[in-house]
């Protein structure tokens, strides 16, 4: 069976294509910047990587013998102000396209939509479920509830609140009901819904077999944890304030916040079907869920994370235009040193940064992602996916990382802090000697300013990280 898929970087796209691998389907996987394409992916015979960007579609040639696609573009932390334009034109586009082969099947992965005062991204869903309805080919709609699995938003994000905080003063929103599911789930029903002709031009609620307040899902993860945690409520904090407690204290950006304290306002109940007895699934429980999560995480097994999105940062555009460092107009600094055994060096640059710190004066790596944070950027808090791999696309504390090539021993990253201008930073071994390069392309007086003001740290923060790399 031929399956292209959207969203291919996706946190969902990343556990459904191995699953269809080892089915032995073909995939068509569609990406918006091939620099990307996942590395375990890129040699696969049965994976073609097709160039689209579904908000400006140019001319693209899509494999007209297309049998399934899956619709798993979303937008939950893009700008406020036009998601939904945005989530309506993808939707639009992707439908003229598909509708141009001899699809039979659409699946689209969206949320429970079922309470008369929406929020706005459950509407937006809904009018993208509306959208890809057409008379060429069958659509199938899963609408899920909170997801919960290694890497997921709501699994981070109610880690970050419950590992951090003993005692929570937390918002009313908490007493909100709603029906979680765990990932491993969510799977199931995507991969057995394939050319499943009963589910054609129908729409499910999948959910997990509890009804939870969002107190309860802290509670019960303090529980599976052995913690224990006291979370008292409070009428007063707005959704603005609430929105940020929740940047404060978790990984999330502020946009992503906002968004997410705007849908949790609203109850998300499951409509009872028989899509169970259809795709022949119990769903297990939220607190099974969270066990298993764990067990991913132990194993460092972590496959996708939603911080590694795009929209999770700043960082806006295709990675590959930034991967030339711009030579002029720049700030440099620039140093070198011999390597005693290279393996071991290389192994210490691509563990950098999240549990592993960055190796001298953390304190002061922390201290400006508390700046960071405070000035409403992603700070430190993101961490990374994996303790030893990096891949282009990761999401390393407030960097991005662009490029991460072994072979060619060199690793490249691009700050997504608050910052007056861009910064890259370079790792990269060259005949035995290994050269660690910061580039500052300043904006205006205010980033030349900066970049004097922090110069006197670079002395001993980024010498005593060359140090540190090469030591044996």
């Amino acid at each position: 069976m031929k399956i292209l898929i959207t969203g291919t970087t996706g946190y969902i796209a990343k556990r459904l294509i191995p699953s269809l691998l080892e089915n032995n389907h073909s995939l068509v996987c569609c990406v918006r910047d091939l620099t990307r394409i996942p590395e375990d992916l890129k040699n696969k015979k049965q994976i073609e990587f097709l160039k689209i960007d579904f908000l400006n579609v140019e001319a693209v040639s899509v494999p007209m013998d297309i049998d399934v696609a899956y619709y798993l573009i979303h937008s939950m932390s893009t700008s406020s102000e036009k998601f939904e334009e945005l989530e309506y034109t993808c939707a639009i586009n992707f439908k003229s396209i598909i509708e141009k082969t001899i699809c039979k099947q659409v699946i689209y992965l969206s949320g429970i939509v079922n309470d008369e005062s929406l929020s706005k991204h459950l509407q937006s869903r809904f009018k993208v479920e509306q959208t890809l309805k057409s008379n060429n080919y069958g659509l199938t709609t899963f609408r899920a509830g909170i997801i919960v699995g290694s890497g997921s938003a709501s699994f981070e994000i109610i880690r970050d609140l419950v590992e951090k905080l003993p005692v929570m003063v937390a918002p009313k929103w908490l007493k909100t009901k709603t029906q979680p599911i765990a990932i491993r789930d969510v799977l199931t029903y995507l991969n057995k819904a394939l050319l499943e002709e009963k589910l054609y031009n129908g729409s499910y609620d999948i959910y997990g077999p509890e009804v939870l307040t969002y107190k309860q899902m802290l509670l019960q993860f303090a529980e599976a944890r052995n913690f224990k945690r006291f979370i008292l409520t409070l009428p007063v904090l707005t959704p603005k304030l609430s929105s940020y407690w929740l940047y404060f204290v978790t990984s999330t950006s502020f946009k992503l916040a906002s968004s997410l304290v705007d849908s949790m306002k609203v109850e998300v109940i499951g409509k009872p079907s028989n899509i169970n007895s259809i795709i022949k699934i119990e769903p297990i429980s939220y607190k099974e869920a969270v066990n298993k999560a764990f067990a991913k995480v132990a194993q460092n097994s972590v496959i996708s994370s939603w911080k590694d999105a795009m929209i999770s940062g700043v960082f806006n555009k295709q990675l590959g235009q930034y991967i030339n460092v711009p030579q002029y107009g720049c700030f440099k600094d620039v140093r070198s040193k011999e390597i005693v055994n290279e393996k071991q060096t290389l192994d210490k640059i691509w563990s950098i940064g999240g549990e592993n710190g960055w190796y001298t004066f953390n304190f002061l790596w922390k201290m400006r992602g508390y700046v960071d944070k405070l000035f409403g950027g992603v700070g430190l808090r993101r961490g990374r996916r994996h303790k030893t791999d990096l891949v282009a696309g990761d999401a390393l504390d407030f960097w991005r990382v662009l490029l991460a090539d072994k072979e060619e021993k060199r690793l490249l990253l691009f700050a997504e802090m608050k910052l007056p201008g861009e910064a890259w930073l370079e790792f990269k071994i060259v005949k035995g000697k290994l050269y660690q390069r910061a580039v500052f392309r300043p904006q205006g007086i205010l980033g030349r300013l900066y970049w004097y003001s922090v110069l006197p740290f670079h002395a001993f923060v980024f010498q005593g990280m060359l140090n540190h790399l090469v030591k044996k």
